[in-house]
């Protein structure tokens, strides 16, 4: 019966390409006796097509590929009935994309996360380093969160030995990007107990209702 190839795959299939270079798909009517229509779709949206590139064999160029092609669907579907049909998944691969740097200033003894973001395929691991060195992660002091594009590492209750550049490091099979925090532990600010700060305000309230009471007197004496 008739049926149609998509660059030789009479049935669905998924197709590896690397972000940047173009990808041409070609669908063919196989077992045809007349001029079939084809229609092309990607995802649920309609590719328009020139008219020379409808009939029997009709051609796709995505130019350039780019990550957000990433598990989109190419569908060829035979125009009087769209039950027959070929789909190509593409798998769009390129490396982690992290760069750039951050300060980030801290109070002792507060907690602070530190996070870097990166899309990838195939999907990267990531690594922490402190001043360069792997960081020994401390089981009560350090958690790290992960996933397939976010990379957190939180410590907990920093101390001044915490100060440094901590660098996440995202690397797969394809290349590896990376971003720099500088930690810096500055003093913990000295905190007013409660009470002080109460009895301060009882002084002055005072003080101020003896000022208006002693003007009360002024102002009858006269």
């Amino acid at each position: 019966g008739l049926e149609l190839s998509v660059n030789n795959h009479a049935a669905d299939f998924s197709l590896s390409t690397l972000s940047g270079p173009p990808v041409s798909l070609s669908c063919l009517v196989q077992n045809s006796s007349q001029a079939e229509e084809l229609l092309w779709y990607r995802g649920d949206g309609k590719v328009d097509l020139k008219d020379g590139n409808k009939v029997n064999v009709s051609n796709i160029c995505i130019s350039p590929v780019t990550e957000s092609d990433n598990g989109v669907t190419f569908t060829c579907k035979l125009a009087r009935d769209k039950s027959v049909q070929v789909s190509v998944i593409l798998d769009v691969q390129f490396p982690p994309r992290l760069t750039g740097e951050e300060s980030l200033q801290i109070e002792e003894e507060k907690d602070v996360i530190l996070s870097c973001s990166a899309k990838s395929n195939p999907q990267a691991q990531t690594a922490w380093y402190k001043n360069n060195i792997t960081l020994t992660l401390q089981q009560n002091r350090y958690q790290l969160y992960q996933t397939s594009e976010v990379f957190q590492l939180s410590i907990i209750k920093v101390q001044k030995s915490d100060n440094g550049t901590y660098t996440c490091v995202v690397k797969s099979s394809l290349g590896e990007g990376r971003k720099d925090f500088h930690l810096i532990v500055e003093d913990k600010k000295p905190v007013f107990p409660k009470e002080a700060v109460i009895a301060a305000v009882v002084v002055v309230t005072l003080t101020v209702l003896f000022g208006i009471v002693a003007r009360k007197d002024k102002i009858f004496k006269v």
